[in-house]
Formats: C-alpha cells, sequence, structure tokens
C-alpha cells in the first residue's frame, strides 16, 4: 500500500492510535513529529519511516511532506500548530486533515478557501471526533428538514479525555466569555455553560450544556442553517464550576495556575487505556426545525478516541485514491451526511 500518507505528531495519544490502526488495515504511512526518540521508537516498533521536524522551521517541514500525497496533522493544541502546517500544506501541493475541534482553527481555514483551491488542495480540519458525526448529523437533519433555521446537536462521552484534549482545555480556561453559538449566521461568545436543556440521548434525560463545539463554525457551512448550538452531557456540579469560572479568568489564566493545572495533567495516563476504549460509546442527538416542523436524530458511535482513529484514516483513504475536493471543506460537504455510516458499529435512528 502506497507510503505517501504522513501522520504528524504521531507520538501523541491520538497520533499513536492513528498510526496503529493504519499499519492494522495494511497501510504504510510515515510517522513525523518534532521528537526524534518518540517518533523514531514507535516507527521502529511499527516497521514504518520516521521523519523528524519541528513546526517552527518551514524547511524541516517541507522536508517531511515531500513525496507525501496528505498529512493527518495531530499534533495540538491546534490554534498553535494548524497554520505552520497549513502554510507547508499549501506550498508542497499536500492535502491538509487535522483532528482539531476549536472554532478559531476552523473559522481561520474557512478563510484560506481561496488559496487551497489555487493550489489545488484540500483542507479539511476536524476528521476525528471533532467533528465528522456531529456534521454528518447536521448535514442529516437539513435534508431532512430543508427549511431548517435553527440546529442544536447535543453528545454524551461514554468514555476517558486524553491528555492532549486537557492541555487544550487547560489553555482555553479563562481565554474570552467561555462559549459560543451562531446567531443569525454570526458566531456569537455567551458565558461558559450559558443554557442548560434536558437530552434524552437513547437512555433517558439527561442534563446538557452549551460548549464552543467546533459544529458551532462547520455546521454553519455544511447546512447554511443560520442559528447553532451545542451541548455536552455534563452534571450539576460541571455546569456549576464552569459559572463560576466566569468571574476567575483573571485567575486562570495567570502562569502558576496554568503550570499547576497542566502538571496534574502530565501526571495522569495519556488517556482512555484500549479497555476502557472498547468499552466505550458515544451518543449523539441532533434536532432540526424552522418554527412549524421539527426532526430529531439519534445516533451511536463507538468511543470518541476510537471513532477519530477510524474516520481520520477512511477521510484519509478517500484522499489517497484521489476524492480530494480542493479547497476548504467540512466532513459532509466532501463526502455526504452518511459517511459516518461507513464507519462499523454506528447506528442512526430518525425521530
Amino acid at each position: 500500500m502506497s507510503t505517501n500518507l504522513l501522520i504528524y505528531g504521531a507520538n501523541g495519544y491520538t497520533g499513536e492510535l492513528i498510526a496503529r490502526m493504519a499499519v492494522e488495515q495494511g497501510l504504510h504511512p510515515v510517522l513525523a513529529g518534532r521528537n526524534r526518540e518518540a517518533v523514531g521508537a514507535l516507527a521502529g516498533e511499527l516497521g514504518l519511516e520516521s521523519r523528524v521536524a519541528n513546526l517552527d522551521e518551514p524547511g524541516e517541514l517541507d522536508a517531511a511532506l515531500a513525496g507525501m500525497a496528505a498529512v493527518i496533522h495531530c499534533a495540538g493544541p491546534f490554534w498553535r500548530t494548524a497554520t505552520q502546517m497549513v502554510d507547508a500544506c499549501l506550498r508542497n501541493r499536500v492535502h491538509y486533515l487535522d483532528i482539531t475541534g476549536e472554532i478559531a482553527v476552523f473559522e481561520a481555514l474557512h478563510a484560506r478557501d481561496e488559496e487551497a483551491r489555487a493550489a489545488g488542495i484540500m483542507l479539511l480540519p476536524g476528521s476525528g471526533f471533532d467533528v465528522v458525526p456531529t456534521d454528518c448529523l447536521a448535514a442529516h437533519l437539513k435534508r431532512r428538514l430543508p427549511t431548517a433555521t435553527h440546529l442544536v446537536l447535543a453528545f454524551q462521552g461514554l468514555g476517558g479525555v486524553s491528555r492532549g484534549t486537557m492541555t487544550t482545555m487547560a489553555e482555553n480556561l479563562g481565554k474570552g466569555p467561555g462559549g459560543a453559538v451562531r446567531r443569525e449566521g454570526r458566531i456569537t461568545p455567551v458565558p461558559g455553560a450559558w443554557k442548560t436543556r434536558e437530552i434524552d440521548f437513547g437512555r433517558g434525560p439527561r442534563l446538557a450544556m452549551t460548549i464552543p463545539w467546533g459544529d458551532v463554525s462547520t455546521a454553519y457551512y455544511s447546512t447554511g442553517i443560520p442559528n447553532i448550538e451545542v451541548y455536552m452531557a455534563a452534571s450539576k456540579s460541571m455546569v456549576r464550576g464552569l459559572r463560576v469560572a466566569r468571574h476567575l479568568g483573571w485567575l486562570l489564566r495567570a502562569g502558576p495556575v496554568q503550570g499547576l493545572v497542566k502538571r496534574r495533567i502530565r501526571s495522569g495516563p495519556p488517556g482512555p487505556s484500549p479497555e476502557e476504549r472498547a468499552r466505550g460509546v458515544s451518543l449523539l442527538w441532533g434536532m432540526a426545525e424552522d418554527g412549524e416542523q421539527r426532526v430529531e436524530t439519534r445516533m451511536r458511535t463507538p468511543e470518541g478516541y476510537t471513532l477519530t482513529a477510524m474516520t481520520a484514516l477512511l477521510i484519509a483513504g478517500k484522499v489517497l485514491a484521489g476524492n480530494a475536493p480542493p479547497g476548504f471543506q467540512t466532513p459532509s460537504l466532501a463526502y455526504g451526511p452518511d459517511l459516518i455510516l461507513e464507519i462499523e458499529g454506528v447506528e442512526r435512528t430518525d425521530h
């Protein structure tokens, strides 16, 4: 199988999952990152080529991308790293995928649509659990109700969180208002845990709160629906904590607090164990309405990190086969609302 797929950040928790699953699928990607020892050790174990490149060194990135058709960029937080990799992909005409869920990254890459079209490459951020299932759910709801003016998406993840995800969350502590929704087509800042509602993901009603999930950006481009809110299942204590944090932004941004939080994160496991991932599932719910009609759909998928590896490789396989529409894309814009159903174990039920 072709070796023209680069996985950058392969020594991170999710990058390693993707690399291992790629080999299980008979792929031979090239592994890359800035840590020579860690990337080299994983590549040696898997029998793969490795390359070393610092994101702040354009020449090193160009060398890492030499001969590649596509990259799966796994090194976050992506607000720090996506620009450098996208610049390199544009220079080298390499298709770009990543696994971000950060609204600012989606918006920044959408703004580079014309550059990508001119270079003949695809920019598809969010090729993992952020945001493939929710984006496909949004597009499916739009298909069911073409006149929809309001979209609500929600998820409940039954599994653990990786150090990389927690680090991104820590760096966002105290930044801005803490939340975002889309109103009349515009992304609008709102406080953390701005709204709560009871949502039945299929196991009875659960408390859920608004979060600044990537679909606040992407679902608008996928569906054209101008009013979008995204919710996550949460405990009452989590909601209270986020509402208290609204008044402590100055403290949460402070260096000593950030340092303490990140040290605690580094002292924990890198992410869910294989057993935890095997037991875990992700439950999703979506609703679209137009003031007169309302449609709802539920979805069940594998656990989030497992799903991220599966969807990133599914999309990468399409790209390597020559199916990569140029410009900025969302998963459903590029491959349709039913893309997620190509993943084994996904169930979708309309109500």
